[in-house]
């Protein structure tokens, strides 16, 4: 391509293919470069505006993004893939339901195109049109059935579903292994098998497209300052970030990393490639099915050890993948079955969050200026199903004059919005006893906790950061007990907080949990004022006391993985 462009300067095509092939190579700025090139020389150019478009959007360049994908729309009105692409951007910006008009209009022009059926699923998801979503998902596999992206939305999505039962996952994500397991070639041997002394230094890979402003990097952050700042330098971190992004939190994080690789274009046998070469030790997955993973590459099996952490909360289906690390409270011996890895346990938390660096004091219980009690939920709406509406609705109206406020990017709709008060309405409940707003900067998110008295876990799918943040700005979560790894989520974080009167063990106590602690406003008021030091004594937020026991399970996994290596070389004698 590059030697195209230096044949012909002025050929548009040359520099829109080179865009193109850049683009895949994550050379993002570049792709950019010679789209706009593309462009002055042929301004009327639909496939470069579009593949301006990508580009931006995989620089989160996203307003800019769409921007270029209408302009290719206005030259070529059936570019279906244009269209499809568009979708996904606005998705990104929170304009749902306009994202569901530009995929919808992508297969009208193109039914067999997987990509449009597989953003359509991700629009619908984040509108909680679960059953839609998983639909778009099975068709696109139906249409494409290697296509690994989609499969691993499917298992994401599922995880929302309140009736999914353990069985069915298990199998769509052993469905997964084998589907990435069919053309590797897995490393056998590894460079750093001969250095087995069990106290030297241990190269530990991480690989996420999170390294920022995400859960991810809140609960990473202060765990990798804590370990490389200890006087003895016992691990060294490499980081393999799979999307372009760089904000304060993936400064931070990159100062505790003696290597930090952008590998955004890289193939899977060529990321398998670096991660083999620098010699890793303990290879950690910090996405499992969430976007921007690269469970694939983990099939080539780069590192002799290799575990899933903090990045999902189920099993990857990917043979290679040796552990998951867990903790006692969240992953039950009933649930090991549903699982392809090995459990690694931590004694305590298996989380360990980083607090907002910021000045955001706590504030007094609204109840006792406003005369009622506000509940409320910041999660993701499509983890808010029908028994969670239905649940709540009883919460409401058990506790006489009480509001509920929901506060997620979702409602920045009013469609959203509209659509959130039928649903309480069908349960009886007044518009007027509802709180519904869009997303806010974090800061500003924070804060909005002040106007909330009890926060509400959701369920099968409970919050993580939304609830330790609620308990970081002095509120109090009820969660509703579940059985396995996704649903007991709420249940872990409780425990370690030292609030286990916070933990139903049913939808009936639930409800009387919640009635009980609006009854008596002193007690949350009390409550409220200890929260925060409650939890920074606790595992959740003692980054030193964390990063002992993480520690400890890394070597723990590395002296298995040696002593088995030693046992079958004995055996092989």
């Amino acid at each position: 391509m590059q030697k195209a462009v230096a044949l012909q300067p002025d050929d548009a095509e040359a520099h829109n293919n080179l865009g193109a092939t850049l683009r895949d190579l994550g050379q993002l700025r570049e792709a950019v470069d010679c789209a706009r090139r593309a462009l002055e020389i042929r301004p009327a150019f639909a496939e470069a505006h579009s593949n301006l478009g990508n580009a931006l959007a995989d620089l989160g360049q996203l307003a800019e993004a769409v921007a270029s994908y209408r302009r290719a729309l206005e030259i070529k009105p059936d570019y279906f893939e244009a269209h499809s692409n568009l979708g996904n951007a606005l998705k990104e910006l929170g304009r749902t339901d306009d994202a569901v008009v530009s995929c919808r209009r992508a297969l009208e022009i193109r039914p067999d195109y997987a990509e449009a059926h597989n953003n359509l699923g991700c629009a619908l998801k984040d509108l909680g049109q679960l059953d839609a979503a998983v639909a778009c998902y099975r068709r696109a596999l139906a249409i494409k059935p290697d296509f690994a992206l989609v499969h691993s939305n499917l298992l994401f999505a599922q995880n929302y579903q309140s009736d999914q039962p353990a069985s069915q996952l298990l199998g769509e994500a052993l469905r997964f292994g084998e589907l990435v397991t069919r053309a590797v070639r897995p490393y056998a041997r590894w460079p750093n098998v001969k250095e087995s002394q069990s106290g030297r230094r241990l190269r530990i890979g991480l690989v996420s497209g999170d390294f920022c402003q995400h859960p991810v990097g809140y609960f990473l952050e202060n765990v990798l300052a804590t370990l490389v700042g200890r006087p003895f330098d016992r691990l060294e971190f490499f980081a393999y970030s799979s999307r372009s992004c760089n904000d304060a939190v993936t400064n931070r994080i990159k100062a505790c990393c003696r290597s930090w690789q952008s590998v955004v274009g890289f193939s899977d046998e060529t990321l398998a490639q670096r991660i083999y070469g620098d010699g890793i030790d303990i290879l950690l997955d910090l996405a499992g099915h969430t976007a921007h993973n690269r469970l694939p590459i983990f099939a080539w099996k780069p590192a002799p050890v290799q575990a899933s952490w903090i990045g999902y909360l189920g099993t990857t289906g990917v043979a290679a993948m040796d552990y998951l690390i867990a903790d006692r409270w969240t992953l039950p011996e009933s649930d090991e079955p549903n699982f392809t890895e090995k459990i690694w346990r931590l004694p305590e938390s298996y989380l360990c969050f980083s607090p907002p660096d910021a000045d955001l004091p706590t504030s007094a219980t609204p109840a006792i200026a406003n005369g009622y009690v506000t509940f409320g939920s910041f999660n993701n709406l499509a983890k808010i199903n029908d028994a969670v509406v239905a649940l709540w609705a009883k919460i409401l109206t058990t506790v006489p004059g009480s509001r509920l406020f929901l506060k997620t990017a979702q409602l920045n709709e009013q469609k959203s919005r509209e659509h959130a008060a039928e649903r309480f309405a069908s349960h009886g409940i007044d518009a007027g006893r509802l709180i519904l707003e869009g997303s806010a900067p974090r800061l500003e998110l924070l804060s909005t906790y002040g106007r909330v008295d009890i926060a509400l876990d959701p369920f099968p799918y409970p919050g993580i950061t939304t609830s330790i943040e609620a308990l970081w700005m002095g509120v109090p979560v009820l969660t509703l007990a579940g059985k396995n790894f996704l649903s007991r989520q709420g249940l872990g974080l409780l425990i370690n907080a030292g609030l286990h009167d916070w933990i139903a063990n049913g939808p009936e106590d639930y409800v009387i949990r919640a009635a009980s602690h609006a009854s008596s406003l002193p007690r949350l008021a009390e409550l409220r004022g200890a929260l925060r030091q409650q939890l920074v004594a606790s595992p959740l937020l003692d980054a030193q006391r964390f990063s002992r026991n993480f520690e400890t399970a890394l070597r723990g996994m590395w002296a298995r993985w040696r002593d088995e290596g030693s046992n079958i070389r004995k055996a092989a004698n």
